[in-house]
């Protein structure tokens, strides 16, 4: 028999691929059936070296979700193949588009084991362990499939390094803080984290304290026992009972009032709480991870934040870059986001390599999650040009992502001498923060939560920063 050969197919019939393992196998060839394209993807990038992809198109079933670009853009069409039912042909225009030419009608017959053999001996296997970007270039990278059909992706230097942090911190049961613009994926870091936890089987909650008013946090905090309050009929566990022996994310910890900052820290330090309305107090072991985007030395030094909390937390921190600093990471991101949401929407999309330059040059002051906004309405508009367009028009304004993304140019010969070099440097920073917050006062007409949103600051913050520069209408 000749050199063994490798067929992985894609199936979402259970039957099906039972035949074709049986079919294949008995003819001493190696078979690999998965339901989906993304899950072929995540095994050809994790090693599996395939001679022949065969997709199997069903009679009267929806086809785009087979179908997918990010695969079949990265697949010899020599090496591509369909496996359909006699008499049906609704799969001729994904044929078309993709220029696959072998097609097999079922049930696989030993003739037809004969075609991918030749084939797969006449040309090289399916490339594995990188996917090949829209440049041509072979882009190596990690990536980890996460709850909730999310994912962590790193193929920069400091993200690689981050991804080798989180598995050294990981295991260690104190808490984290995890520090980094708004979007830039600390929820995704704190999942990672409690993947590789010694407890993650145990439930990962994740409470946003900026959500709710400080009143109603504690209560979902640390619970409440019947006649606590009115309309308290009966008790309820708080987020640290429910995350026992688990992970609790605190996000947007930096916006927490500093009467819970005094709560919280008592639980962090001993592990006792007590239920509002309770007369004796209980007792947790929860692995607690924080999370926010403010500056917290300036936050410390501004009283906004309790320093003893701080250093309570910070005895572990990642700081998560943002997505500007590391832009080789966009194209991979992008067609990971296109992929999954052309198989959500049931329609494939074929990102351009335009659209890709456009993103790497645009700075993304929302981070991942404009990202991911950006390619969803692409994929529900379908209108390429425009999406395009919208990125260059974004560039070229240049607006600043927030204050804190802003960068100060000092002139020479502007501060007196009398400041020295830090005066000077936080006189010319403050300058241009006032400048940046009347500019998007005035852009919103003084609408305080449009602004914040445009500044992508908290509401908090900027009515903060407008007392502390006692800026008016």
């Amino acid at each position: 028999m000749i050199d063994t050969v490798n067929i992985l197919a894609i199936s979402k019939d259970d039957g099906v691929c039972h035949r074709i393992h049986s079919s294949l196998e008995s003819e001493g060839y190696k078979a690999t059936c998965v339901s989906s394209p993304l899950e072929a993807l995540h095994l050809l990038d994790r090693g599996l070296v395939a001679n022949f992809l065969l997709i199997h198109a069903a009679k009267n079933d929806p086809k785009d979700s087979l179908f997918a670009p990010m695969l079949l853009q990265n697949v010899d069409s020599e090496r591509l193949g369909i496996l359909s039912e006699v008499g049906d042909t609704s799969w001729t225009s994904y044929a078309t588009k993709w220029n696959i030419r072998t097609v097999i009608n079922m049930p696989l017959m030993r003739h037809d084991l004969a075609k991918l053999v030749v084939r797969s001996h006449s040309e090289p296997a399916v490339p594995t362990s990188s996917l090949i970007s829209s440049f041509g270039k072979a882009a190596k990278y990690h990536m980890e499939e996460l709850d909730n059909n999310r994912f962590f992706l790193a193929a920069s230097p400091i993200m690689m390094q981050l991804y080798s942090d989180v598995r050294v911190l990981a295991p260690v049961d104190i808490p984290v803080l995890i520090l980094g613009e708004s979007g830039v994926g600390k929820e995704i870091v704190a999942m990672l984290l409690h993947k590789y936890h010694a407890n993650s089987e145990k439930k990962l909650l994740n409470i946003n304290c900026a959500a709710l008013p400080s009143e109603l946090l504690e209560s979902e905090l640390f619970g409440y026992e019947a006649g606590a309050f009115t309309g308290a009929t009966k008790s309820k566990p708080g987020m640290f009972e429910l995350a026992n022996k688990g992970t609790l994310l605190l996000d947007e910890i930096g916006e927490m009032s500093p009467q819970m900052q005094a709560k919280l820290l008592h639980v962090l330090q001993d592990g006792s709480f007590c239920r509002l309305g309770a007369r004796a107090s209980s007792r947790v072991d929860v692995r607690v991870l924080a999370a926010t985007n403010i500056d917290m030395p300036s936050a410390i030094a501004e009283k906004r934040f309790r320093e003893d909390l701080y250093y309570r937390l910070n005895t572990l921190t990642i700081t998560v870059p943002s997505l500007r600093e590391r832009r080789e990471e966009i194209p991979l991101l992008m067609k990971e986001m296109f992929n999954r949401g052309a198989t959500e929407f049931g329609q494939p999309f074929i990102v351009s390599d335009r659209i890709i330059e456009a993103a790497q040059e645009y700075h993304w002051p929302g981070n991942l999650r404009e990202l991911r906004n950006f390619v969803t309405r692409t994929l529900i508009l379908r209108d390429e040009e425009s999406a395009y367009n919208d990125l260059r028009t974004k560039t070229r304004s240049k607006v600043p992502a927030s204050i804190e993304d802003t960068h100060v140019e000092v002139a020479i010969n502007r501060p007196p001498a009398s400041l020295g070099m830090k005066g000077a440097v936080n006189e010319v920073k403050n300058e241009t923060e006032i400048r940046i917050l009347q500019e998007a006062l005035s852009a919103s007409g003084w609408n305080r939560r449009r602004a914040a949103v445009n500044l992508n600051i908290s509401y908090r913050t900027l009515l903060y920063k407008i007392q502390q520069h006692r800026l008016t209408a």
